[in-house]
């Protein structure tokens, strides 16, 4: 048996018609849906899922998409442990057969998150999907390592193996689809994506997505990455430039500038980036771990910087180009080991991208 979650907010008679067209295709199927704090106008609809032995929990007030998707990943943890669970949109965007052949994939992969994936191509894609997914997949791709076309895909199967580490991420609306991915390879699951039908009804004015609100909600996890690794590059170079004047010597500026932007950022990477996060390793190996690759850091900047003076290159142009070179593998490790959670499970290898 599979669960099929579905959160709803102001849900039309779509809801049912979706609800009816599964239960048609797989009767095994156990639909559940969340009334997420929708109002009166809404009561027929959860009325009628009801009336057809759906299962409806609800919210009193409006709490959010991934509040809502928590409350169903508790409920199907209970009343069926072992069950995968497929989440699902409300509003008719995924097509029933769709739905159902992710729900086989993820029942032949306990150890994976299957994602349905829409193609973004043609004239009938509205542009704000269009370009909030491009925005998106090309952010994730530089955070993670991992190419996934549809990052904002609300069609998604989880194995049973990770609904209680799903319950536990935070974020309570539209981030929380993107923390998942985002820490999906990190704790264990591979991603499978299986392309789905790409389906907008009356331009995707249906969608409770707010294009600037939550599109910065989506992305800020990784805007956080980024500007604590600016910050730090900010006052790396500020510093830099004020030593070398004041002292004339390159190396020692260097590691002098170094060694402050290296601590400010791990003290904004720790307070700020990685606050929230449950069963982290203890400070001091977070701070060795962190020294080390600092460490590294700085004898490969300095090396860098050092060739780069005497081969003529201004200083400008040779920070630039240092700090391009080693920004990228310094931001990848300290996602994946300096910060890392301390779970046996978080410190499971990431797996290859496979595409379904």
């Amino acid at each position: 048996m599979t669960v099929v979650a579905i959160p709803a907010y102001e849900p039309d008679h779509r809801l049912v018609d979706l609800a009816t067209a599964l239960h048609e295709r797989d009767p095994s199927l156990d639909i559940v849906v969340v009334d997420d704090g929708s109002g009166v106008a809404s009561a027929p609809v959860f009325a009628s899922l009801e009336a057809a032995g759906i299962a409806v929990l609800s919210h009193g007030a409006n709490r959010g998409k991934g509040a809502a998707l928590r409350t169903l990943f508790r409920h199907a943890r209970t009343a069926h442990p072992d069950a995968p669970v497929v989440t699902a949109d409300a509003d008719g965007q995924h097509a029933p057969d769709d739905i159902v052949r992710v729900a086989r994939e993820v029942e032949g992969s306990p150890d994976a998150i299957v994602l349905g994936v829409r193609d973004f191509r043609g004239d009938d894609v509205p542009l704000r999907s269009r370009f909030g997914n491009a925005v998106s997949a090309r952010m994730f791709a530089v955070a993670t390592g991992v190419r996934v076309v549809d990052t904002q895909t609300g069609l998604r199967g989880l194995p049973a193996a990770a609904l209680p580490w799903a319950s536990r991420l935070p974020g309570d609306r539209f981030e929380y689809e993107a923390i998942m991915l985002l820490r999906s390879a990190r704790a264990g699951f591979r991603i499978l994506q299986t392309p789905i039908r790409t389906v907008y009804l009356d331009e995707n004015r249906s969608s409770h997505f707010r294009p600037l609100r939550d599109s910065l909600r989506v992305v800020a996890p990784l805007a956080a990455f980024l500007a604590s690794s600016v910050l730090a590059a900010a006052v790396d170079a500020l510093l830099l430039w004020l030593l070398l004047l004041a002292s004339g010597w390159l190396q020692g500026s260097i590691a002098g500038a170094r060694l402050v932007s290296a601590s400010l950022n791990f003290a904004v990477n720790r307070i700020w980036v990685f606050g929230r996060r449950r069963q982290r390793a203890p400070l001091r190996v977070e701070l060795a771990r962190y020294a080390a690759l600092a460490a590294v850091v700085l004898v490969a900047n300095v090396t860098l910087m050092t060739i780069l003076d005497a081969l003529g290159v201004g200083l400008v142009i040779a920070k630039v180009v240092t700090e391009a070179a080693l920004w990228l593998a310094g931001f990848l490790v300290q996602r994946a080991w300096v910060f890392a959670h301390a779970r046996a499970a978080d410190r499971a290898p990431v797996k290859p991208l496979v595409l379904a």
